[in-house]
């Protein structure tokens, strides 16, 4: 027979771990899936404020989530959600594997996926010199000469991780300002001549076969708009992953993020969110966020549950 869980989160980064870890503490049979372990956190390099701890590797850091949660009581399935529907009171929870999980609610905490330039060549190339993770890539260009297109945040700190491989980072700025912490700008100017900043400058054409060659650029660089690089991360910004929240009816806010109150539940019931799929910080999206998020996602379906069986 099935194992009816208390609640089922989607998603395993800071977000899901945590509400992981509080429905477990709150005594509900809980299930995690989700296809990989940390989400935006594991893939953070270095984090330096996350409270308790001045510098940790962000892949350090969501380990220590994953143990707490487990310890907890958490089960984790390491397959991604696909789908998911309600029949009467219940909600079913199809993964990869077609494996159908069942639960009396669910947290959404999926996170977000990472914007692409939308150029021609772009997915073709991607894995072959193009890339969106200087963590998982980064340290294929060592001694070599990358780009890194961006402005914010995500971007700096990837120059920051990708300055410990390649030799020379060209930082491609849409705008004439970076809209990144100060501080981090700061590490990254420490760097010197390796980082080279071209504003007001865009991507506008992907080049190459079966590996990127060249980038085309609108703004020339040393009298050409031809770029050759060994290697391309964009780092533009993410967007919210709802295709279950829409399965399941939840409302989307106006940019495109799941609508909760401030207690995280959505127009369904028994139906909460966390994380990056919420946008209750605006642009300011980071790990203490995310867990915050979380905590209080879990708190809203432990509510749920216990009103539901006092209604009984």
């Amino acid at each position: 027979m099935s194992t009816t869980y208390d609640t089922i989160i989607i998603g395993a980064g800071a977000a899901g771990l945590s509400a992981g870890i509080y429905a477990g503490r709150y005594g509900m049979k809980t299930l995690i899936l989700s296809h990989e372990l940390g989400g935006e956190t594991a893939q953070a390099g270095v984090i330096e404020n996350w409270p308790g701890d001045k510098e940790i590797e962000g892949f350090k850091l969501i380990f220590r989530f994953r143990d707490h949660a487990l310890a907890s009581g958490a089960e984790i399935i390491n397959s991604p959600a696909v789908s998911a529907i309600r029949e009467g009171e219940l909600f079913h929870v199809t993964d990869k594997a077609g494996a159908v999980h069942i639960g009396k609610t669910v947290v959404l905490a999926q996170g977000s996926r990472r914007r692409r330039l939308g150029l021609p060549n772009e997915e073709t190339l991607t894995g072959r010199g193009v890339h969106y993770c200087v963590t998982c890539d980064g340290p294929v260009y060592g001694g070599k000469t990358i780009a890194m297109v961006g402005g914010g945040d995500a971007s700096v700190k990837g120059i920051l991780l990708a300055a410990q491989y390649a030799s020379k980072i060209l930082f491609i700025v849409r705008g004439n300002e970076l809209r990144a912490e100060p501080v981090n700008v700061e590490h990254m100017r420490a760097l010197g001549d390796k980082v080279e900043v071209l504003f007001d400058t865009e991507v506008k054409e992907i080049i190459g076969t079966n590996a990127l060659e060249k980038l085309v650029i609108s703004k020339p660089y040393h009298d050409s708009t031809d770029l050759v690089v060994d290697g391309l991360f964009v780092e533009i910004g993410a967007e919210p992953e709802t295709d279950i929240a829409k399965e399941l009816g939840v409302i989307l806010d106006e940019y495109g993020y799941v609508k909760t109150d401030c207690m995280m539940y959505t127009n369904v019931p028994g139906v909460s969110a966390a994380g990056d799929l919420v946008n209750h910080f605006g642009h300011f999206k980071q790990v203490i966020t995310a867990s915050a998020t979380g905590t209080a996602a879990a708190t809203a379906v432990f509510g749920y549950l216990k009103n539901a069986r006092n209604e009984k």
